[in-house]
């Protein structure tokens, strides 16, 4: 124990339970997600990087999904397991302050690289003939440097407001990873203003990306209805599935955790919902992409091919 009103040179991660049978079973679980996450999106980054016909502005924000979800994943999944195996799970206040900052950068970026997603899929359904000319390279590149500062603006303010809280007496985190609602159970200062911050910035992450994409998919739509082959209209909404399914899950469970009061959402719940969206949404994304998308598995077929011949 710290003497009171000092801060903590360091934290206690409790973990997803304290249930000792279910230690090792969750231990393998969550170490054969990781594993399918890590080849799943590394697997598609080098494939869309191998493919020449892949190098198009969808392949290049799914590219950078890939990679976003890789990162976050590795930022967050490491540490949990290790909650598994040790008595003691303990983390610096270094350490927890940059596996906030990396985890909340990664994380915002990727509702807005899903904004930009939904905002190319409009293009390219909506305005066909002159797609090529909007998404351009500089288009994509600028696109990408807005997802990526939002990422980083985000993250700032949070980590900004979390290192001014003093932390005393109880330093265990009842989670399994540095998030943002269970520290501010351990600050012994007032937290007003980061909830403030909170409900602000996290209105924002998931507020903006989310209009962009119900208009993106409004224009879709609409664009979509005016087809007069049901072969067409098919084919067109095809091609946004994947992304629909992903934008669901993704934005669903993270507003659920952070959106919502938390006298409304036991701990327990929160850290069942936050596991959803740091592990199962980053794993299932690549296979969503690539089961659901002619040209990724024509582009594997080839690469395996390649390969063999070789």
């Amino acid at each position: 124990m710290v003497a009171e009103n000092s801060s903590v040179a360091e934290f206690i991660l409790a973990g997803l339970t304290n249930q000792l049978e279910l230690q090792v079973p969750l231990f393998f679980l969550f170490l054969g997600f990781y594993v399918v996450t890590v080849v799943g999106n590394l697997g598609l980054i080098m494939l869309i990087g191998l493919n020449s016909h892949l190098h198009t502005p969808m392949y290049f924000f799914l590219y950078n999904l890939s990679f976003i979800d890789f990162c976050y994943s590795t930022v967050i999944t490491p540490k949990m397991l290790m909650s598994f195996v040790s008595k003691k799970n303990i983390i610096s206040y270094a350490g927890c302050m940059t596996q906030l900052f990396f985890f909340l950068f990664f994380v915002v970026s990727e509702s807005f690289i899903l904004s930009a997603m939904a905002y190319d899929r409009y293009v390219a359904i909506c305005k066909p003939l002159v797609y090529m000319a909007i998404m351009s390279p500089q288009v994509c590149l600028l696109l990408l440097l807005g997802v990526y500062g939002m990422g980083f603006a985000g993250a700032m303010a949070h980590t900004a407001c979390m290192v001014r809280l003093t932390f005393c007496d109880n330093n265990m985190i009842d989670h399994y990873m540095c998030d943002i609602l269970p520290l501010l159970k351990r600050s012994c200062t007032s937290t007003y203003v980061n909830e403030m911050v909170v409900f602000l910035v996290v209105g924002i992450d998931i507020g903006v990306p989310t209009v962009t994409i119900f208009i993106s998919y409004a224009l879709i739509l609409s664009s979509i209805l005016c087809i007069r082959s049901t072969e067409g209209r098919f084919k067109a909404f095809s091609t946004c599935t994947s992304h629909i399914i992903a934008v669901s899950l993704f934005f669903g469970s993270g507003a659920f955790v952070y959106l919502k009061p938390s006298s409304l959402l036991p701990m327990n719940q929160g850290k069942i919902s936050s596991l959803f969206y740091t592990t199962v949404v980053p794993m299932l994304n690549p296979l969503i992409y690539s089961l659901r998308n002619k040209d990724v598995k024509i582009a594997l077929k080839k690469t395996v091919s390649k390969k063999s011949f070789s």
